[in-house]
């Protein structure tokens, strides 16, 4: 038998052998590609406009943030996909960890669109009532009448424990979330103003806030919100810092010459801070609160209005959400932060399903500019600048 015809036959003869001993054939199945139940179905967004916006995105990122100059993250999206995204420098200068779409960095204050979504996601679960007296939950609170509303709209008038702990707390030992409560009862501190009479921006609302999120779970703050929040929307890059996390494995803040932060006795309270994420993930909780089956109609309600008219302006304040009012124009919603080096800024444009998110660790107020960016998206108080 020549040779080839015997390779052939040999070829032959090990494949059915290999059939018949296998236990099943080796198949190919293309895996299904599931949608996340908790993200709802955008319009598909029209190409044209996608390309225009992008030219303009790029023109305020090089002229507003400094384009590569940049310490930290950018990202644009519409209709949940994102049109534009930048990321830049270190995480950690001394080190020299580069910047990467899945570098969580301290959110600050974008930290309390979390923690009222978490609170509202109970309300929705029937677990707690926005209206009553958080004295339900936190016992030991020396003041009476506040509800969970009025922490999540800052009018509880209760004083900020970054100040009042000034001469009564040792600035060398670590303050909790439980030792501000502690410390509000033991001194009888009183409030600020009288409850609900005006909006006052204060942290402590959100630290309250998280120990009411513990009580009602019955989990650490950190546990419950990956339950809450982090797992259902596939917020993989995201945690919260607390007492426990070793600080030097995440990713430090710098003062703008990037002489870095130190992290202080205020550094494991959370709530009202202390949310680690990245663009991508802050871009996956926008979604969610598109979502019914996250959010419902009603929470989003809720959060999205109003709550304090008594002084003329522009400006006011939800659940956990800033927003611009202006007549004739659409509602401009976002959140600042500011804590330490770590200076952020979150925009979501519901009106047109848009969302605009600068993050840097290096502390830098050109963040604060996205706003400009909003007019090119729809109806909103701004002047367009970038035509």
């Amino acid at each position: 038998m020549p040779l080839n015809y015997r390779l052939l036959f040999l070829f032959i003869i090990n494949l059915l052998l290999f059939t018949k001993c296998s236990e099943s054939p080796l198949i190919f199945i293309k895996e299904k590609q599931t949608e996340n139940i908790f993200f709802p179905s955008f319009p598909k967004p029209n190409k044209k406009d996608i390309r225009r916006k992008k030219k303009i995105v790029k023109k305020f990122y090089s002229k507003e943030l400094g384009g590569k100059r940049f310490n930290g993250q950018f990202l644009v999206a519409k209709n949940g996909k994102v049109i534009f995204e930048k990321y830049n420098g270190y995480s950690n200068f001394k080190e020299k960890v580069k910047m990467t779409p899945n570098t969580p960095l301290h959110l600050a204050s974008i930290s309390k669109v979390a923690t009222s979504i978490a609170i509202l996601r109970l309300f929705d679960q029937k677990k707690l009532y926005l209206d009553e007296d958080i004295r339900n939950y936190i016992p030991d609170i020396p003041y009476e009448g506040i509800s969970i509303r009025m922490l999540l709209n800052h009018r509880s008038g209760i004083p900020y424990y970054g100040y009042f702990t000034y001469g009564i707390w040792p600035s060398n030992k670590t303050l909790t979330n439980k030792d501000i409560v502690l410390l509000l009862k033991k001194h009888k501190l009183p409030l600020n103003f009288n409850t609900n009479h005006h909006f006052a921006y204060c942290n402590t609302n959100f630290a309250l806030l998280a120990l009411i999120v513990e009580k009602v779970t019955g989990k650490s703050f950190p546990e419950a919100m990956k339950d809450l929040i982090f797992i259902p929307l596939k917020m993989n890059n995201s945690f919260i810092l607390d007492h426990n996390t070793n600080r030097d494995s995440i990713s430090q803040s710098y003062k703008p010459g990037k002489s870095i932060y130190p992290f202080d006795y205020l550094d494991a309270i959370y709530g009202d801070k202390n949310l680690y994420s990245t663009a991508r993930d802050i871009l996956n909780m926008d979604k969610g609160t598109y979502s019914d089956t996250f959010l419902s109609k009603n929470a989003r309600k809720q959060m999205l209005k109003g709550y304090s008219y008594e002084n003329r302006g522009t400006k006011n304040y939800g659940l956990g959400i800033r927003m611009v009012e202006e007549k004739d124009k659409t509602t401009y919603f976002y959140h600042t932060g500011w804590w330490h080096g770590n200076t952020t800024c979150y925009a979501t444009l519901r009106e047109d399903t848009a969302c605009v998110i600068a993050l840097s660790n290096v502390f830098d107020r050109r963040v604060y500019r996205i706003n400009l960016l909003s007019p090119y998206f729809g109806n909103y108080p701004y002047e367009k600048k970038y035509d």
